[in-house]
């Protein structure tokens, strides 16, 4: 019997949603005693967790799973690009196995196939941490509340790879979310395809934590959640009327005040075209509205420009918006054609050098707008939480700015550990980033 534990290399590609597949799938081969190591060449098989969002992403897993097999061999696939087993198989005809996102349990097996578990290890009594094997790093996780969307915008194809909208029991989000803090996780991002739809596919049952009822619904979760003293973001929130109850949540302190709101485009035409759920003409009042009631409010969101259909005319409509709404954070994409998805089938699909020229032209009005907003924040104290620590000093971040997608903020001290929460003042800003010291 062989007494060295089995080894299995991970690489996880796309959103943070595919990360907590990534990191449910470890914990389940920890829990059976496998070892996770971090090089090609010390696994006994390696797992790639796809992205199969949109035509780069999909290279890019391409690209990774020959890198796997070039260097180790033995490649199992997963993911949203799994749906698409034909396409991978075509590339790369030696791949082990092909499952699509959320198989856990296949993901599993097939692993088990390729590299049987150790016989003598028992997962009751054998050490794996209850909250699980993390990705991220110790302070901040990742919770997701559910799967799928039941959206069908014409440029998307997530509800053919990840099905229809399916709700967590409120129960088990916030017993893991419990357990996450106690495991010293300092900030909760709650994710999934659609936050703010929580809890309709189960007509926001109550369900019990803690002994207490509590309703599976976006305002109700996030209520509980602001009883376990960490920061609590949110991600992914469509604006549909139930997200202002959670606005006097934010102006409380009870949660992050902090929206991440996929707006995509402001010009009604485009919207209408995109079949985006939820957006009217009444958003830009009901921003003036939250920040009213939360002056704090930071806002990001993305865009997509160069859909087909948009005229110059219905992109000047977005950069006036822009001025209008002042957001805080926002990303852009050029318009990219997604296999299987119905905006394929529109006319009037928009040149690659006019797409650019626009792209080019959002990111700099927008880049002002964000600048000037950063600006507003210096000679502030706030609290900021650390992320690194090097001998230059810290990288850390505020409630404005989430892991990985916003800005940071840097401190001139090596007096701290990631994971720390401090005050700071913050002395300097530019269009991304902001400085500060040690109050």
């Amino acid at each position: 019997m062989s007494t060295t534990a089995p080894k299995v290399g991970f690489v996880s590609l796309g959103c943070p949603k595919a990360l907590v597949d990534s990191e449910r799938i470890l914990t389940q081969l920890r829990m059976e005693g496998y070892e996770v190591v971090p090089t090609y060449e010390d696994a006994d098989v390696v797992v790639v967790n796809t992205c199969g969002f949109i035509d780069s992403a999909k290279a890019e897993s391409l690209e990774v799973i020959g890198e796997a097999i070039a260097e180790n061999g033995k490649v199992i696939v997963t993911g949203c690009m799994g749906v698409e087993e034909g396409s991978i198989r075509d590339v790369h005809p030696s791949v082990l196995s092909v499952t699509g996102p959320q198989q856990y349990e296949q993901v599993v097996n097939a692993v088990h196939e390729v590299v049987p578990p150790r016989q003598d290890h028992n997962p009751l009594i054998d050490l794996v941490p209850p909250q699980g094997i993390k990705l991220t790093p110790r302070h901040y996780a990742y919770l997701k509340i559910s799967e799928g969307c039941n959206h069908t915008c014409s440029f998307c194809i997530i509800p053919s790879m990840r099905g229809r909208l399916v709700s967590r029991p409120v129960g088990e989000v916030l017993s893991e979310a419990e357990r996450l803090v106690k495991a010293g996780v300092k900030e909760l991002l709650v994710i999934s395809q659609d936050t703010s739809a929580y809890g309709v596919d189960v007509k926001y049952k109550t369900d019990f934590w803690n002994g207490q009822p509590v309703k599976t619904r976006m305002t109700e979760m996030c209520e509980a959640l602001s009883s376990m003293g960490v920061w609590v973001r949110l991600h992914y929130v469509y604006p549909y009327p139930h997200v202002d109850e959670l606005i006097p949540l934010m102006a409380a302190g009870k949660i992050l005040p902090y929206l991440d709101i996929p707006f995509q485009h402001a010009s009604p035409k485009v919207l209408k075209a995109m079949k985006r759920p939820a957006f009217e003409d009444k958003t830009l009042a009901r921003i003036k509205k939250w920040r009213e009631i939360c002056p704090e409010l930071t806002i990001r969101s993305t865009f997509i420009v160069g859909f087909p259909g948009e005229t110059e005319e219905d992109f000047q409509y977005l950069l006036d918006w822009l001025t209008e709404a002042q957001l805080d954070r926002v990303g852009c994409f050029q318009y990219s054609p997604v296999e299987g998805a119905s905006a394929n089938l529109l006319d009037n699909h928009v040149p690659a050098d006019v797409m650019q020229d626009r792209w080019d032209r959002f990111m700099a009005h927008q880049q002002a707008i964000s600048a000037a907003r950063l600006q507003l924040k210096v000679g502030k104290e706030m609290e900021v939480l650390i992320d690194e620590v090097d001998d230059q000093g810290a990288v850390a971040r505020c409630y404005a700015d989430a892991p990985e997608i916003d800005g940071s903020v840097f401190l001139n001290t090596t007096d701290v550990k990631p994971g720390d929460k401090v005050r700071v003042v913050i002395v300097d800003a530019d269009e991304y980033d902001m400085w500060g010291e040690l109050v």
